[in-house]
């Protein structure tokens, strides 16, 4: 692999422009060229040439002719060189550093990439990245669900890919599979450090959004269906909206139940990750939750700013009064 060009800073401005056009191309599969020039802030003529010099270095740019003619970044047969801008640079070491977090089996993969990486880095941009190292501690309040491995997420991307039917089998709280199910794959979604798979059940008729950490696909994939639009257009708040994703807060020490006077589609938009919503009136929600210890878990259902009624277990009733008296003596 050749090494880039120097960085951006300092550059001529015919480089970094031609960098940024690079980077344009690659963002979205056409583009036509009143929309490139716009975007570069100059003529299509100064388009059309720069196209030429990222052809000269390698890179395969088809181009439709005509009023209507468009730009696409094509599959050369040349490897060209790896550029990336400071901001680019960062975002790769971020990632392959952070990657790891919720996905599991991918630490050594991804210190090798970085590892790969950094060499063919600009002098002083190498440094930089270099000294960007995280280290990636759990807290228990992150409620984050165990990491996903690299071929499950693999598996359900191709899926989603080629709009194929996944069957695969479900465990439950006690990592027990059940019975093989059927769900035509739509979106990947990772919200509170959680991989969810939003799609369409074809056998209960209605939208799923599944812990994807608990999903075994099987093989092979069902047959191929139509992609259907979401009942909502805004994909995370689609889910964040969901009474059920699957959660539970069976890794707390403590577990209960109440009823909290909120409608449930608020609460399920502000709880956190693990907790089970349902709707019992219009009004009004039972919520399932964890915490460290009753008077933590106690405390929390405060934070809905609702009414509390019906607690459980006793522990949790207990802990409500105890509160209460600690409030009231302060």
């Amino acid at each position: 692999m050749s090494a880039p060009p120097a960085n951006l800073t300092g550059m001529p401005d015919t480089s970094a422009r031609v960098l940024r056009l690079l980077s344009l191309l690659r963002s979205r599969t056409t583009w036509t060229g009143p929309a490139l020039a716009d975007e570069l802030g100059v003529s299509s003529r100064t388009v059309r040439r720069d196209i030429g010099m990222l052809r000269e270095l390698g890179y395969a740019v088809d181009v439709t002719r005509g009023a209507g003619g468009h730009y696409r970044l094509g599959a050369g047969a040349l490897l060209p060189p790896l550029v990336f801008d400071d901001d680019q640079a960062v975002a790769i070491a971020v990632a392959l550093q952070a990657a790891p977090r919720t996905i599991s089996g991918l630490a050594d993969a991804a210190a090798r990439a970085l590892d790969t990486v950094l060499p063919v880095l600009p002098s002083r941009l190498r440094t930089q990245v270099a000294a960007l190292e995280i280290t990636s501690i759990r807290n228990p309040w992150d409620l984050a669900a165990p990491s996903v491995s690299t071929a499950a997420l693999l598996a359900v991307s191709a899926a989603i890919r080629r709009s194929e039917t996944l069957r695969y089998d479900y465990t439950g709280p006690d990592h027990q599979p059940g019975p093989a199910r059927l769900v035509q794959p739509h979106h990947l979604v990772v919200w509170a450090g959680r991989w969810y798979l939003v799609g369409w059940d074809p056998t209960g008729g209605a939208w799923r959004t599944l812990r994807l950490d608990r999903v075994r696909t099987r093989t092979p994939n069902g047959p191929p269906f139509e992609p259907r639009t979401l009942p909502e257009e805004d994909i995370a708040r689609f889910v964040m909206r969901q009474l059920d994703r699957g959660d539970t807060s069976d890794h707390w020490p403590c577990r209960g139940t109440a009823v909290i006077g909120q409608p449930a589609g608020l609460m399920a938009r502000w709880a956190p990750g693990g907790a089970v919503v349902e709707a019992v009136t219009e009004d009004t929600t039972r919520i399932w939750l964890g915490a460290w210890s009753w008077i933590g878990l106690a405390a929390l259902l405060g934070t809905f700013d609702g009414a509390i009624t019906d607690p459980e277990p006793g522990e949790l009733r207990e802990a409500c009064h105890e509160l209460a008296r600690r409030y009231a003596r302060a």
